[in-house]
């Protein structure tokens, strides 16, 4: 198929123009023009995931940063969690799940008003299965914003593996369309005549690679964010429990 684009190339090249891709496009049958559109809207949408998802996993790593930040300045539960609330990253999402589990856990126990003053997970050392309780809300909340780090991520990869086959097709068809009309066509078949429909069945191809190149080097590029603040968020939790862990044994 190269060679044949290059010839067709030449041939317009020999005619004294230059190649439009407008051109070829708006000469296209009416199956390679849906195919074309097909994948101008696919190509459309993921240039706009990709542009929305870039803001919003930089804006999620620098809200994780911040909360690290008061996270290690603070010494108490219930100041950070008072003083977080304005932060939305996942990894303070994840304290705030766990924290308000050890306030729900601590409520029923009777362990009196004082304890939920001070915030600290010393006021539930005397709940039993805090632990366990606390690490499934971490775990929930940590596929909750894993899930919603990932949304919409699947369309790059659908594009990314779907629109070089979607592009193929349309430059199949372009090109037996071009044959049958050769086919039914009197005398003997030119350079002149062959190209310019070869070329237009091409175009097809040069879409689909368009489309899913940036779509498959966008997502790579995500996921390997998404795993980097997915870590974050179990060292965090991991920590998290730790610190539970080590006041429940002091009493």
């Amino acid at each position: 198929m190269t060679n044949w684009l290059f010839l067709a190339v030449e041939a317009q090249a020999s005619n004294g123009g230059q190649i439009n891709i407008m051109h070829l496009v708006s000469d296209a049958g009416p199956v390679v023009k849906m195919v074309l559109l097909l994948l101008f809207l696919m190509s459309v949408v993921c240039w706009a995931i990709i542009f929305s998802k870039a803001i919003v996993l930089r804006k999620a790593g620098k809200q994780s940063e911040k909360f690290l930040e008061l996270y290690n300045a603070s010494g108490n539960f219930g100041n950070l969690f008072s003083s977080t609330k304005h932060i939305k990253g996942p990894i303070a999402e994840v304290f705030r799940a766990g924290y308000t589990e050890i306030l729900k856990l601590r409520r029923p126990g009777g362990s009196g008003q004082g304890g939920e003053q001070k915030g600290g997970p010393d006021a539930i050392a005397n709940e039993l299965g805090v632990v366990e309780l606390v690490e499934r809300a971490l775990k929930r909340t940590m596929a909750s914003e894993t899930a919603k780090l990932e949304g919409s991520l699947i369309f790059l990869a659908t594009t990314g593996s779907a629109a070089p086959f979607i592009g193929l097709f349309g430059t199949v068809w372009g090109i037996m369309t071009s044959f049958i009309g050769l086919a039914g066509s009197q005398g003997v078949p030119t350079l002149q005549t062959v190209a310019p429909g070869i070329a237009e069945a091409l175009v097809a191809t040069a879409i689909g690679l368009a489309a899913a190149i940036p779509a498959v080097i966008a997502y790579n590029y995500f996921i390997s964010r998404v795993k980097r603040i997915d870590i974050d968020m179990e060292n965090f939790s991991s920590e998290f429990l730790n610190i539970v862990d080590r006041y429940l044994k002091k009493v």
